[in-house]
């Protein structure tokens, strides 16, 4: 019986065999997706802001709205600078 090659080691001989792996080592893909989730935050929080501007009162759903902006936001940032591959860095 024959079994599947294996995943040739990516750069830093780390193993990209895993999708999430491959994901996390192209650094374009990671500024293209984190760049659109933060681009997105500014979007929904502009918008909240429009309605405080007008005169409109600040009610749950605009403080929800600026909450939900900004948890986009930080995911976009986690997303670009990957804090947790370069922890699992090897020594």
């Amino acid at each position: 019986m024959s079994t599947a090659p294996e995943a040739p080691p990516g750069p830093a001989g780390v193993d990209l065999s895993a999708p999430g792996q491959k994901f996390m080592s192209c650094w374009s893909c990671r500024l293209t997706s984190g760049g659109g989730l933060v681009l997105s935050g500014a979007y929904v929080f502009n918008a909240a802001r429009r309605v405080m501007r007008q005169g409109g009162t600040t009610s749950i759903g605009t403080v929800a709205q600026i909450t939900f902006a900004v948890g986009l936001a930080a995911w976009g940032l986690v997303l670009i600078t990957n804090p947790v591959g370069k922890a699992q860095r090897k020594t």
